[in-house]
């Protein structure tokens, strides 16, 4: 199996892979990836909404880095990720931890006499995240529903103002009272 990447166009940070069989000179599979090469070699893929995921050819590692927001979904991502790629037989499972930039994870990549282990490893990332799509699509329409939802609610999520029903004065503290004890301290 020969795996081919192109990078087009660097204004559209677009890597082009290709898989050509050895059995089946018909068939290949493409797959477009929102990549970058640096000045030493590694890949950087920025398909994932969460992490960042650098593939590192020369000290034959793949390390992952949290996006924007820390917390659960990180790791959840950077978990799935890693779990995918030990699966497929990409990365090694013992060699898989934190990495020593905060949320940051890493595992080493398996050494292949029959394939080019980095190539098999940069066409796993992308297998992973074309999984992945589904769910982080379904995750982007229920935030914009959600915030459409909030913005602008419906007439069954308001009502009308009632006079009858509402009091003109609201709120449990009087303007005219005085704040006692601890109250004092703070100050508008």
């Amino acid at each position: 199996m020969a795996i081919n990447i192109k990078v087009s166009q660097p204004e559209r940070e677009v890597i082009r892979i290709t898989v050509d069989e050895h059995d089946k000179p018909d068939s290949s599979v493409k797959m477009d990836l929102k990549a970058r090469r640096t000045l030493d070699g590694n890949v950087l893929i920025f398909d994932h909404k969460d992490i960042d995921i650098v593939l590192m050819p020369e000290s034959g590692k793949i390390v992952t880095f949290a996006k924007d927001i820390l917390g659960e979904d990180v790791y959840h991502a950077q978990d799935r990720l890693f779990s995918y790629l030990f699966k497929k037989g990409i990365v090694d499972m013992d060699s898989i931890q934190g990495g020593n930039v905060y949320s940051s994870m890493e595992a080493k990549i398996l050494e292949s006499k029959e394939y080019n282990s980095t190539q098999v490893a940069l066409f796993g990332i992308g297998k992973f995240l074309e999984e992945e799509k589904p769910y982080l699509e379904f995750e982007k329409a229920f935030e914009r529903a959600e915030e459409e939802r909030l913005s602008e609610p419906g007439p069954e999520d308001s009502t009308e103002f009632d006079p009858e029903r509402h009091d003109t004065q609201k709120g449990s503290m009087r303007p005219s009272m005085k704040p006692y004890g601890i109250a004092s301290i703070y100050r508008v």
